[in-house]
């Protein structure tokens, strides 16, 4: 069995500073695998991708987000392997993401939409495997995870982050994320947003494999939601399979 990665660590560390259990839909007597979050009968910890990746994502959590089943930097912490994972507060910063944004090895970008940062800090492409990474660093992808107004308030109280450069995104696809709603099709779940960067990245097989295994991952989870069983044959698994074999 692998070892919890950070998503999961945090998830832990939330569980155990809840004054009640935190009740999530779905599943016979709330039963949930502790390793995909699904229940029992549609588990994906067999199909758990290994990637390696030279990019990191680092997801600063709302206080909720590693508790929800929904929530989609779980399956980044699961293909990527440099993802760390911390709880935001206003009114304290954990002092290990302050190490880690101070880490020479990382090149720390804020994934955010440059229309509400000033032009000189707004960038839109990061340097790729294929140049070498010609500043010696890493890309760290800086995603802030939560809902829109709650990432807002976050990018707007953290002064940790000013001094960072922004990775605006201009996405041509519409989301294809479904489990939960959104009333515009430009808003990405956090693994969509995470695809992107690695491919901006230079780092397309990791970018495929990230959305292929959000794509099984919702299917398993809205035919659980549905009491249906999962459909193996289907275009979500053929894809997986595809890329399994490339």
């Amino acid at each position: 069995m692998k070892a919890p990665h950070a998503v999961s660590r945090l998830r832990a560390e939330r569980l155990a500073r809840s004054a009640k259990p935190f009740l999530a839909r779905g599943g016979i007597k709330g039963e949930r695998c502790t390793g995909c979050r699904l229940v029992p009968s549609h588990c994906l910890c067999g199909v758990r991708p290994e990637v390696a990746t030279q990019s990191g994502i680092c997801l600063v959590m709302a206080d909720i987000e590693p508790l929800k089943p929904s929530n989609t930097g779980w399956l980044i912490a699961d293909v990527v392997p440099d993802t760390f994972a911390f709880g935001w507060a206003r009114t304290e910063v954990d002092p290990a993401l302050l190490s880690l944004l101070a880490d020479p090895q990382w090149q720390p970008y804020v994934v955010f939409p440059g229309e509400f940062v000033a032009p000189e800090r707004v960038v839109h492409a990061v340097p790729t495997l294929s140049n070498n990474l010609p500043s010696g660093q890493r890309p760290l992808f800086i995603l802030l995870d939560a809902t829109w107004p709650e990432a807002r308030k976050m990018f707007r109280k953290s002064p940790y982050l000013n001094r960072l450069p922004v990775l605006s995104l201009n996405p041509e696809q519409v989301s294809r994320y479904q489990l939960r709603r959104s009333k515009r099709d430009d808003h990405f779940c956090t693994s969509e947003v995470a695809a992107m960067c690695l491919e901006l990245a230079g780092e397309a097989q990791a970018a495929d494999i990230l959305q292929a295994y959000l794509d099984v991952y919702t299917h398993h989870y809205l035919q659980a939601k549905h009491q249906l069983p999962p459909d193996l044959q289907g275009p979500a698994h053929a894809r997986w399979q595809s890329l399994k074999r490339s």
